[in-house]
């Protein structure tokens, strides 16, 4: 598991239903907008609009990343997960994130307990550089089979101070919320990259996006095309915790070196892709992987090295 502080582009390139080729708007017109989600730099182009015309569409986004900031951010102190990690319980969660937390239950099984949320107090007393005591006594607090949920509350159930990071999932399901929130807005064929990338449809002229899966330099290692499907990309040296010892961000619960630096999924979840990039990242080649995809249908694993 992994807690992200990498940064984030959300770049919409636009041509919408609700604006034909009649509608006198030309292609070399284009919006950029930029904000910050999840602690990071965000940002947004419009193409084929002008100031006017992007408005609805940027005050939609804006208000919908703050509406799941409150409920996935960890730098908010209250926000949804915040004020669990604070409380041990939070009364009356939202929809978003029990959808969130029953996926992340899928996960971890999925993939024998790689994916596990509740990795962020390891990854805390790594961060800071904590003692051999420190980090093992962080590591008895893993477990996601503490965590309950139900319509009513999310709690935790066991012994010690549990604190839960969604950085690993949060990232998808927000690109899956924004793709959701510009279909329902007209958009029909848009590419949209949090990190995470997701197509809605093809482009304009009826051919797939062309999306260039990168590593942590930012080269360019393998394309792929995509139409009504998202791909994730987790590598475990996009921000090293003890650069010295090479130990990178993605965390394997139970201890012990990473299988993969570097991994792509595909689904048609962008929550989906995300969550299993960074298990697959800690996953052994061969049946565990196989059977971890097998759990998620469509899920694809389209890239992986080391």
């Amino acid at each position: 598991m992994t807690y992200l502080s990498r940064r984030r582009f959300l770049s919409i390139a636009a041509a919408s239903a609700a604006f034909s080729a009649g509608s006198g708007l030309r292609a070399d017109k284009r919006v950029s907008w930029r904000g910050v989600a999840l602690g990071a730099p965000v940002s947004m182009r419009l193409d084929g609009m002008n100031d006017a015309e992007a408005g609805p569409f940027i005050a939609a986004v804006e208000a919908e990343l703050l509406r799941l900031e409150n409920i996935f951010s960890l730098y908010r102190p209250a926000s949804e997960v915040s004020r669990l990690n604070a409380a041990g319980r939070l009364a009356q969660p939202s929809p978003e994130l029990l959808e969130v937390l029953s996926l992340s239950a899928s996960l971890h099984k999925a993939t024998g307990g790689a994916f596990d949320p509740t990795i962020q107090p390891l990854w805390q007393a790594m961060a800071q550089g904590g003692s051999a005591q420190e980090i093992a006594q962080a590591r008895d607090l893993i477990g996601f089979g503490a965590v309950r949920f139900d319509v009513d509350d999310v709690w935790f159930d066991g012994k010690g101070a549990r604190a839960l990071t969604l950085n690993g999932i949060a990232q998808g399901a927000i690109t899956d919320r924004i793709a959701a929130l510009l279909r329902a807005q007209g958009l029909r064929n848009v590419l949209i990259d949090m990190g995470e990338v997701a197509a809605i449809g093809p482009r304009k002229d009826g051919t797939p996006w062309q999306v260039g899966l990168a590593a942590p330099g930012g080269a360019v290692v393998q394309r792929i095309t995509l139409a009504d499907r998202a791909v994730a990309t987790s590598a475990s040296d996009a921000m090293m915790l003890n650069p010295a010892e090479r130990q990178g961000h993605i965390l394997a619960p139970r201890g012990g070196p990473v299988a993969h630096r570097l991994v792509s999924v595909s689904a048609t979840q962008a929550a989906v892709a995300d969550g299993l990039s960074t298990a697959l990242c800690l996953v052994p080649s061969g049946a565990p992987t196989e059977r971890a995809l097998a759990q998620f249908g469509d899920a694809r694993l389209e890239l992986r090295q080391g």
